[in-house]
């Protein structure tokens, strides 16, 4: 038995009992006739202590020739700590050691395995299983399986079947790049590894499963930020004879579950916004709602005066931030130029000062009178110690660009409390995406998405105007999960093969298997599916998913742990039938 116990489960309740433990070197301190050495493990940290009195000088000498992160295991006597330390669990206890035996020994670790490390993020990534020793990341993982637990928990006592698919599927346009894989048997085929289950999850609905789920890998080929990796894990559902309400009350109940048993709180409120009102009143549609700052559109008061540059623009729309108004000229022209940075894109800011004797200072004072800057403040909802920022041009371009910047100023402000959580649909998606350069649709979702109904006819007529019958969930400014209400029957799924330009022979060579299941009674089915990475780290109070990963890749894809991606051998290209063809 190389443990009696673990090193976090020492109390008071145990002094004077015979234990034995196993762990990791912490750190050592030798005061000469004592030496104390931290023992850690998964559970905890417990103080080991070797004293001239009670210890043998050969024992003590053992003690003394221990590296840090040596593997150790240790037989000894609880004892009460005479210098108590009320920061860890085990601080009021100690064990005298009676025997010391090295498991194993230990170079210098690259960097300190401790909370605060001095490893800086590559190396850190470089050997990532020192860095799993540490608490922050060692707690992140342990946090990930708790939600993953409950979630199955949730959909089990829901009925839920969980059911895996293939990961060697076939290739299919979904939107991003797929990762192949060459088959050797099948000279010049390849495999793809799947962006999604998500036609597999269809099948199961034909196949009369009723309700599956599965907590599976997802590969996507495109580029690399934060919030994203080439693979991650989907909490995929789907359910059969369902309409858009069925999914949306089970997976709220999925969410309220997972706040509550997680985090301890109680969310009662999931309002629902159209994709329309979302761009319009936050420019994105995964509005973060803890805060206000909502976008007020100016047009109708800003236009059709002397200034061009609003005269001009198909959008002028702004935002009144709290208390900003006693920026200084220095601030201001700072924000302006955060706004002009390449990654924002705006060409300029105009700035209306809301002072708290109800007059206004700004920016465009020439063209403006007072009255007209009221009608601003009114329209943003901006109030005395207020500071109103004013973009225009291009709608999209300029609600993405005043968006951004509603993100940064709550931010600095200290409004996106970590520990508040505030959900939201957001439903009513376009069906169809114009493509500008070519003039094409594509789905906005995936082709499996059903148009509102009654909306079906729009799609000969006014296919930009017809709506999905899809819905995102959305948690304090991040997309968590999405999903849709399925086309069930051959024909409506021939039609929106067409419209997305497919010919028939390229959606029978594509899709032919799905269509063809459709012939054989599929009901009617929907389904959503969660970016755990994402749920994870949210209910974790951090931004980025990679923090919650056991081995993530970095933002250029590679796993600098294992060297992957890396070359293989001319044995390898030669067995699966690959020349490559690189330009240097």
């Amino acid at each position: 038995m190389y443990r009696s116990h673990s090193c976090g489960e020492l109390r008071e309740s145990h002094i004077n009992k015979e234990i034995t433990l196993s762990g990791w070197v912490q750190k050592t301190r030798d005061k000469g006739f004592v030496v104390w050495i931290d023992i850690r493990d998964r559970y905890g940290i417990t103080q080991l202590i070797f004293d001239e009195e009670r210890t043998s000088k050969a024992l003590i000498e053992q003690a003394r020739s221990l590296g840090r992160e040596f593997v150790i295991q240790v037989k000894g006597t609880v004892i009460e700590r005479a210098s108590k330390n009320t920061n860890i669990p085990t601080g009021n206890i100690e064990v005298l050691v009676q025997e010391l035996k090295v498991l194993n020994q230990s170079v210098t670790p690259p960097f300190t395995i401790e909370d605060e490390t001095d490893g800086g993020e590559d190396i850190r990534m470089k050997y990532r299983y020192l860095d799993i020793r540490r608490n922050p990341v060692k707690s992140n993982l342990i946090f990930r399986s708790k939600v993953a637990m409950e979630v199955r928990k949730y959909l089990a006592e829901a009925e839920f079947i969980e059911v895996e698919t293939p990961y060697l599927i076939k290739s299919t346009p979904e939107g991003a790049r797929d990762f192949v894989v060459p088959s050797r048997m099948n000279e010049g085929q390849f495999y793809a590894l799947p962006q999604s289950p998500q036609t597999f999850k269809q099948l199961l609905m034909v196949g009369g499963m009723d309700k599956y789920f599965q907590i599976v890998k997802c590969f996507r080929d495109e580029d690399l930020r934060a919030d994203r990796q080439p693979e991650f894990t989907q909490i995929d559902c789907e359910m059969a004879f369902v309409e858009q309400e069925d999914i949306l009350n089970t997976f709220e109940g999925l969410t309220k579950y997972l706040l509550k048993e997680i985090k301890g709180i109680d969310i009662t409120s999931f309002p629902r916004m159209t994709f329309d009102d979302a761009m319009a009143k936050y420019g994105n549609d995964k509005p973060d709602i803890r805060f206000g700052m909502e976008f007020g559109e100016l047009n109708a008061v800003a236009q059709n005066k002397e200034f061009n540059v609003f005269n001009t623009a198909e959008l002028v729309v702004g935002i009144a931030i709290p208390g900003a108004a006693s920026y200084t000229r220095k601030e201001i022209d700072k924000l302006v130029d955060w706004v002009r940075r390449p990654q924002v894109g705006a060409k300029g800011m105009v700035y209306v000062k809301c002072n708290e004797d109800g007059t206004y200072k700004s920016s465009v004072d020439k063209f403006y009178d007072q009255e007209d800057l009221a009608n601003w403040a009114k329209a943003t909802g901006a109030k005395a110690g207020d500071l109103i920022c004013v973009l225009s041009g291009d709608t999209l371009a300029t609600r993405t660009q005043l968006s951004a910047l509603r993100m940064e100023m709550a931010e600095r402000l200290g409004l996106r409390d970590p520990d508040e959580f505030a959900p939201l649909w957001v439903i009513d998606f376009p069906l169809l995406e114009l493509d500008e350069e070519t003039g094409n649709y594509h789905a906005m979702h995936h082709p499996f998405t059903s148009p509102k109904p009654g909306q079906l006819e729009l799609l000969d007529t006014n296919p930009g105007a017809v709506k999905a019958n899809a819905y995102d969930l959305v948690l304090n400014g991040n997309e968590i999960g999405g999903g849709s209400i399925r086309i069930h029957d051959k024909e409506t799924q021939a039609t929106m093969f067409k419209h997305l330009g497919f010919s028939e022979e390229e959606a029978k060579a594509q899709f032919g298997f799905l269509m063809d299941a459709f012939q054989y009674g599929a009901p009617p089915h929907g389904g959503i599916a969660f970016g755990l990475d994402r749920l994870v780290s949210i209910l974790g109070g951090q931004e980025t998913i990679r923090d919650f990963i056991a081995f993530p890749k970095n933002n250029s894809g590679r796993d600098v742990m294992i060297d992957a991606p890396a070359a293989i051998d001319d044995e390898q290209l030669q067995e699966l039938s690959l020349k490559l063809n690189i330009k240097s």
